[in-house]
């Protein structure tokens, strides 16, 4: 199969640059093979799936095997554990079959691999199996150097996917995009806002959230879909008591609180909510440039940009102080520092609700 070989397309150094950045800058110095984003995957002689981000790696490797069983139904797919290798399987299971099956040879658990599985690898980088796709995940560290080096540098003609953790909230809002945009399903940008908020902190729920919201509804996904499925995630309630706040809404404000504590919302992730926001506001303080400019140069999506302008209306730099002053003292408040926690909270919408001028009853 033409599209499992990929030998010159690979060595000719095309493809995008990866949105993570996990490479060491010695180890790019040497890599010579395309690294792609997880979901820019596509078939090779070799394609290793480098980094620590599990989910990324596993929708990496079911985008492949899709795309080759879509390319071939035939295809014969064969797991192997590079930490439990026994010498010779790899060319047992690369070896021409009977009938001439495409073959993808899924290979786990690749840092802790055998010095067997090493040897036979570094051997089988020199002449790849026609019509075989050989998956190697390295979940990262030093272990099987040899091959990992023998790979970037061209051997085997392979392309590298590289999952490293997504550590930005701008990173979490590209891969619930992706996760719509492959599935062929209609999102707004408000409701891929909000369930990224209300998964921040565990890309295995976010992209499970993305997956029912995919399956259960039939028209374009909205902000209403969003809250209707999770509107009981603290982060998510945390976040709309946020955005009235800011909007100076202090009556929304202080009702949206109320509810979300009624409804058992741990104060400590709401003050988080309120300080991730101050945070980007204070970031984009007087700074000058499109959005896509100012997205670039503090590590965020365009979305935040403007949110976060829209949020600096009516303050002033003083103001903003004051209320990253107001979020600290509630902050040590709810973790033990007051005796009201709630009083905490209700004394911060109301700071913040003015703009950081003085608290409103």
């Amino acid at each position: 199969m033409a599209a499992a070989r990929g030998g010159s397309a690979s060595r000719s150094g095309g493809g995008r640059a990866p949105s993570s950045r996990g490479s060491s800058r010695a180890t790019a110095a040497k890599t010579v093979i395309p690294q792609l984003a997880w979901h820019e995957v596509r078939a090779a002689p070799v394609v290793l799936v480098s980094g620590s981000e599990t989910v990324l790696a596993e929708r990496a490797a079911r985008i492949l095997r899709d795309s080759l069983r879509a390319a071939d139904p035939s295809l014969e797919v064969t797991d192997l554990d590079a930490s439990e290798y026994a010498p010779g399987e790899l060319m047992s299971v690369a070896s021409p079959s009977l009938f001439g099956e495409p073959r993808l040879i899924r290979v786990t658990a690749a840092e802790r691999a055998n010095d067997a599985f090493i040897e036979e690898l570094v051997g089988y980088l020199a002449s790849p199996a026609d019509d075989t796709t050989v998956l190697v995940r390295h979940g990262g560290g030093q272990r099987g150097k040899r091959f990992l080096d023998a790979i970037r540098a061209g051997a085997g003609g392979g392309v590298e996917v590289v999952c490293s953790e997504l550590r930005r909230d701008s990173e979490k809002y590209d891969f619930a995009q992706a996760e719509f945009r492959m599935a062929a399903k209609r999102v707004t940008p408000g409701a891929l806002r909000a369930i990224t908020s209300a998964f921040a902190d565990d890309l295995a729920e976010l992209a499970s959230a993305c997956q029912q919201l995919i399956a259960d509804v039939a028209e374009e996904v909205t902000e209403a879909t969003v809250q209707r499925y999770y509107g009981g995630r603290v982060e998510t309630n945390a976040f709309a008591v946020a955005d009235a706040a800011l909007a100076g809404r202090n009556g929304e404000a202080l009702i949206a609180l109320r509810q979300a504590i009624a409804a058992g919302a741990d104060p400590v992730p709401v003050v988080a909510a309120f300080a991730s926001k101050l945070r980007t506001m204070a970031r984009l303080y007087g700074a000058r440039g499109s959005s896509a400019q100012l997205a670039s140069q503090f590590g965020l999506a365009p979305w935040q940009v403007d949110r976060a302008r829209r949020d600096l209306q009516g303050w002033t730099e003083e103001g903003l102080a004051r209320g990253i002053e107001a979020v600290a003292e509630a902050d040590a408040s709810v973790k033990g520092a007051g005796r009201d926690r709630e009083f905490a909270l209700e004394r911060m919408v109301g700071v913040l609700s003015a703009r950081g001028e003085a608290a409103q009853a």
